[in-house]
């Protein structure tokens, strides 16, 4: 893990090295007012000089001065040092999320995933800019304030090391309990996001049916069981910095009545003995440092596990090797024995033998739960084959990359999704990088005309989240708009205007039909009145093709379709 996180620094090594650099410096500077401070007592003071008092204060607030400017440089440069590399992270988590396939998003939740990319990795940042510089300056300090102290009295500086041990242990154990405690805040953090996310994007549901007060009750438990595991770590963190404080005025103490008595006794200056006492203080400033900045090390920690974590989850569909670009695809498609299920226990489908010809429009009908959307979802490889193999143009799915293949395979489903900006903006979706005029040309083809001419903004009109401000027909015309832009060979159209009333149903069916002239169209219909002109019926039924042919050939055939028709 550690090899892992400090593989983020490389592209940030001249930042490390300014940042570290100060750090160090200014550390070594904290040591030299101790030093300062014995001279003044035990030289400056017993010669009465004053100019060269005044001389060695003015040195001293030069120094003081560099310290300060030091520091200002460790705080910004450092936290700079620390954003970029949250920011990197940040990004490749993202990437890694969107390659991620839909087997895995059914089980993710939402709110979870935020968290990940969100205060996950601002944790993780700020270890990034803290971790190395934190070690290595209390190792630094140590060393070299025990040093100082065995220069000024061997024998008391031995005496101050042989309690570090027992201060040592308690800030490891503390720091493993916290580390165990944020993980789990971590934990609770997801579940709160993943209410709060649920809560208001279910709005309209929560309002509709009046359950207000019981979505409070439900967020109210969430967040007491997040307070009640912060309250721990914050327990814990407040048991660990109370015996450090304790330990070290302890320390203090018996250095100041031990020192007395070597002062006493002529083995020790009196600007010895208030050096001494001060290097105390510095020698045990990194356990207070590492007390501080408890709370900060395990929730980055915990944070970097989790990230970890996300980045070792495997897609489970990516390129095959060897794959490569798709060439201009036809659409002659062939599913060859194809079977799948989400639990291999329990399959959805099974046994599909199926050959579409390029150009054909192909219909797929049957009851709920017979595995339509599941089928025409292994064309784009959403979901993989369990068993039997499809192929397009003779090229098995596996054999072309997944970004060319699904770049020639347009969808338009029941369930849009609209993106939170303007109509503009979801539309040239279908194809970045298009023109003004290819934009308003597919807008026109999906009969977009009246609604953009009505709009004050006309294409720079805000849709709102997922196009609450539009229409269910006008979102699915802005849904065919995008596969307009795309221009693929190969259409799918799953249940696309079942949701819709008949009028706006002709409309939108009127701008499906225009879409499909000259692809490879597959019509998952749910009123078959939609589909009586297909090239071929797909009659399907628990997972199997039990019909297929014309509309005429099937209501003849008094079968499962017929049945249906009725």
């Amino acid at each position: 893990m550690f090899r892992e996180f400090a593989a983020y620094y490389r592209p940030h090594m001249r930042l490390f090295w300014v940042d570290f650099g100060c750090a160090v410096l200014s550390g070594l500077l904290e040591l030299a007012f101790p030093l300062a401070v014995t001279g003044f007592i035990d030289y400056l003071l017993p010669r009465g000089d004053w100019p060269l008092t005044l001389a060695a204060a003015a040195g001293l607030m030069a120094i003081y001065a560099l310290n300060t400017a030091l520091m200002a440089i460790v705080i910004y440069w450092g936290h700079r040092l620390g954003i970029n590399i949250e920011t990197e992270m940040r990004a490749r988590a993202f990437d890694h999320l969107t390659r991620l396939g839909w087997r895995w998003y059914d089980r993710a939740r939402t709110g979870k995933l935020v968290a990940r990319v969100t205060r996950d990795l601002e944790e993780i940042g700020e270890v990034a800019h803290h971790g190395p510089e934190d070690a290595f300056i209390a190792l630094m300090t140590f060393a070299g304030a025990f040093v100082l102290m065995f220069l000024v009295h061997p024998t008391l500086a031995l005496i101050v090391a042989l309690l570090v041990p027992a201060m040592m242990a308690l800030l490891i154990v503390a720091g493993g309990r916290m580390t165990r405690t944020w993980q789990s805040i971590y934990s609770r953090v997801g579940d709160f996001n993943v209410r709060l996310e649920e809560a208001l994007g279910g709005v309209r549901v929560v309002q509709a049916f009046g359950n207000e007060a019981h979505e409070s009750h439900l967020f109210a438990a969430d967040n007491a069981r997040y307070r009640a595991t912060k309250l721990d770590a914050y327990r814990i963190m407040a048991g660990a910095s109370a015996l450090q404080y304790m330990g070290l005025r302890f320390v203090q103490v018996v250095v100041m009545v031990l020192g007395a008595s070597f002062v006493l006794r002529g083995e020790l200056t009196t600007g010895g003995y208030v050096g001494f006492l001060l290097l105390v203080g510095v020698f045990y400033r990194p356990l207070e440092k590492i007390a501080a900045v408890i709370e900060t090390y395990p929730k980055g920690i915990a944070g970097f596990r989790r990230y970890l974590e996300l980045l070792a989850t495997d897609p489970e569909i990516a390129d095959d090797k060897g794959a490569v670009e798709a060439p201009p695809l036809r659409g002659d498609i062939v599913f060859e024995g194809v079977g799948f299920g989400y639990d291999p226990a329990r399959p959805i489908l099974s046994g599909i033998d199926l050959t579409i010809r390029s150009g054909q429009t192909v219909a797929f009908v049957g009851p709920s739960g017979a595995g339509k959307t599941t089928l025409l979802a292994l064309l784009p490889r959403f979901y993989e084959p369990t068993q039997g193999r499809i192929t397009v143009d003779r090229l098995p799915l596996g054999a072309v990359t997944l970004n060319s293949l699904r770049r020639q395979i347009g969808l338009v489903s029941q369930d849009v999704f609209l993106f939170g900006g303007s109509l503009r903006d979801n539309i040239a979706y279908g194809r970045l990088g298009a023109t003004e005029a290819e934009v308003v040309e597919a807008a026109a083809r999906a009969q977009l005309g009246p609604l953009i001419a009505s709009l004050p903004e006309g294409l720079d009109t805000i849709v709102g989240e997922r196009g609450v401000m539009l229409s269910g027909g006008q979102k699915q015309r802005v849904a065919i708009a995008r596969v307009f832009l795309k221009n693929p060979p190969i259409l799918i159209l799953d249940e696309a205007t079942s949701a819709l009333d008949t009028r706006t149903e002709r409309e939108i069916q009127s701008a499906l039909e225009a879409l499909a002239v000259g692809r490879t169209t597959l019509v998952i219909a749910h009123r078959l009145a939609t589909i009586r002109h297909a090239d071929l019926i797909v009659v399907m039924q628990d997972g199997r093709i039990v019909e297929t042919g014309s509309h005429a050939e099937l209501a003849a055939s008094a079968g499962v379709y017929a049945g249906l028709a009725s």
